[in-house]
């Protein structure tokens, strides 16, 4: 066996790297680099050495790299370094109850990225405080993902601006209070990509970046344990070159997996990272964390590796750009997500736990799943936080444990078939109208599509639509950890199907959750009796008092069981608040009796309506109704 190689002393590294950066021991960006070195460099070097330890050239490798970190620390705008220092000195700054989310595509949403920034008033008036824009990195016109297959990540697609327009959006949303949120796309790249063109062209400098076999011997040994990400469109996991070899690809042929058991790529994208937190992205979005690392006879998922290769990303950040955060996109079984968050690895994660059992409690009328979800498994190191969203440019899948489900009788199998017809149309009686997504008739596996208005109803005028989607908004807006707005949803649009028309998006349904900018709606947003306005107006309510309401910043949670099958329940607490959430997931009145508040005073105030209420007696819950109940 290889021995490990003795790491060198970081008081040697520290005079290397100093001896090549002419460094001088005064200059401020080196102090702060110095002192972040003292306090991270250990946690770099043993998740460094964990997976390229046995290499004789660890040290060189190390040496190298922080030397390119302090580079992009003395490339990193002064503005930047002094949100790093304050970013350090209230770590737990994206706690605050004022934090508010949203996400969408540039071109789709504004055009380009100068008609991006011309919106930030709008995004004032809504409250975002985050804003994650879908891939902008250049990428093949066609064979693109949606952005997921970058040729270039410090390039920008040529038809939404430049790099510099990019940077300046940045600038300009960060004086106005808001983070921008990029994807780092870490586990592949698109096969247009200069390293992919010059591995597969035979470079020797590319050579170990991706993974490339000459036959089917090695691929058919690891496809006898791996899961098709998308059968219909791509079966396996390895896609053949031109000249016959086979490469391994995940997601698309066109998306190739790069190879982080060569240390060269993990340099390489350390590099790419760190020339995006330039850009001025506090929040990176760590896109497919689950398949980064590869090993014979696993499904290649959830590796122990995975997390030491993101430690160690985000151990170099802490060092060279501490104003930057990793966001988990992990979309796996529960106890698989939280995984990935803690406050060396991934600091926020979404919760796609949460998301799917919020459209299952719409379908079911039974809030179980949902309440065991948030009693359980909702609480995190107080160090990070959920995203809460309710829906994402992504399929909905129906990601409960079936262990979880089984403690109400219910088969995970069966119950999966049962959604998914509901929420695409095929469940008589059922308001959704989703669309199917690698809808698999043979093995009954379905994932589904479909804007939150559509999903909840208002495609086909049901009189509750408007409702449900407050419902859905106000838990993710209470529930602790910070709530994200799929732009577009706040004024109810609704499904897109123009995308049929399309060369390149007419094979995959979730561009019709992906729609344009839809300028009638947003015309109408202050008016109450359109359904836009409803909408709009009633979330934003919801948006203005959460912020005025302490106990919801933080992400704890505590259960509170109301004994009524359609109405979910917890508590929010702070120092000098208590709140009460109450929920009704039926279209007909819920009653809650006066035993379930036997704790509680006889009185209390909605802070969403503003009216006091008698507990003594029990509440009666009007159909999809919420209450956020001050209870102290």
């Amino acid at each position: 066996m290889l021995q490990t190689i003795a790491p060198a002393s970081l008081a040697l590294i520290k005079s290397q790297i100093r001896a090549r950066t002419h460094a001088l021991p005064d200059d401020p960006v080196w102090r702060a680099f110095d002192r972040r070195l003292d306090t991270h460099y250990g946690n770099l070097e043993k998740e460094l050495s964990s997976l390229y330890g046995e290499d004789p050239r660890f040290n060189d490798f190390l040496l190298d790299l922080l030397t390119e970190a302090f580079v992009y620390a003395l490339q990193r705008p002064t503005d930047l370094h002094a949100l790093d220092a304050a970013r350090e000195s209230d770590p737990r700054w994206f706690q605050s109850q004022k934090m508010l989310g949203g996400v969408c595509y540039v071109d789709l949403y504004a055009g380009n990225l100068q008609a991006l920034k011309a919106r930030i008033p709008y995004f004032k008036e809504l409250g975002l405080t985050y804003l994650h824009l879908m891939p902008p990195f250049k990428c093949p016109e066609v064979h693109n993902d949606g952005g997921y297959a970058v040729s270039s990540y410090r390039e920008t697609n040529p038809a939404i601006g430049s790099i510099d327009d990019l940077r300046d959006l940045a600038l300009a949303l960060r004086r106005e209070g808001i983070s921008l949120v990029l994807d780092f796309i870490f586990n592949h790249t698109s096969d247009e990509h200069d390293w992919a063109k010059a591995c597969l062209a035979g470079n020797p400098q590319y050579q170990d970046f991706y993974y490339i076999f000459p036959d089917r011997t090695m691929p058919d040994a690891y496809d006898k344990t791996l899961r098709e990400i998308f059968p219909d469109a791509h079966p396996g996991g390895f896609s053949q070159l031109p000249d016959g070899r086979w490469i391994w690809t995940t997601f698309n042929s066109f998306q190739l997996d790069l190879n982080y058991s060569n240390p060269a790529v993990f340099k390489a994208m350390a590099g790419e990272m760190l020339e995006i937190a330039n850009l001025g992205v506090e929040f990176l979005r760590m896109d497919a964390v689950a398949f980064v690392w590869k090993r014979l006879g696993t499904s290649c998922e959830n590796l122990p590796e995975a997390h030491t290769v993101i430690r160690a990303f985000s151990a170099l950040v802490r060092i060279a750009a501490p104003a930057m955060l990793f966001k988990s996109e992990a979309i796996v079984h529960p106890d698989d997500v939280v995984k990935y968050i803690s406050p060396e690895e991934c600091q926020i994660s979404y919760n796609p736990l949460q998301m799917a059992l919020l459209w299952n409690t719409l379908a079911t009328r039974e809030v179980n799943l949902l309440q065991q979800a948030l009693e359980e498994r909702h609480n995190l190191h107080p160090d990070t936080a959920w995203v809460n969203y309710v829906r994402s440019h992504d399929d909905i899948g129906w990601t409960f444990a079936d262990e979880d489900a089984i403690r109400f009788d219910v088969n995970g199998f069966d119950h999966r078939q049962f959604l998914n017809r509901f929420f695409v149309n095929r469940f008589e009686g059922s308001f959704a109208r989703g669309v199917p997504f690698q809808d698999n008739p043979q093995t009954g596996d379905c994932r589904l599509c479909g804007t939150t208005a559509s999903l909840c109803g208002l495609e086909q005028n049901d009189p509750y639509a408007s409702q449900r989607i407050l419902l859905l908004y106000s838990v993710i807006l209470s529930s602790g950890g910070i709530p994200l707005i799929y732009l577009g949803d706040e004024v109810a649009t609704l499904n897109d199907h123009s995308y049929l028309d399309e060369e390149g998006k007419r094979a995959d349904s979730r561009w019709v959750h992906r729609p344009h900018y839809q300028e009638a709606l947003y015309r109408s947003r202050n008016n109450p009796f359109s359904p836009s306005g409803k909408v709009f107006m009633g979330l934003t309510h919801l948006i203005q008092q959460r912020a005025r309401c302490e106990a919801f910043a933080g992400g704890h949670l505590i259960g509170f069981r109301t004994d009524n099958p359609s109405v979910l329940g917890y508590q929010r607490n702070s120092a000098a608040q208590k709140v009460l959430v109450l929920a009704n997931f039926s279209e007909f009145p819920q009653h809650c009796t006066s035993q379930v508040f036997q704790a509680l005073p006889e009185t209390a105030l909605d802070l969403i309506s503003d009216r006091t209420l008698r507990l003594k007696g029990g509440l009666t819950l009007a159909p999809y109704a919420m209450l956020w109940l001050s209870v102290s």
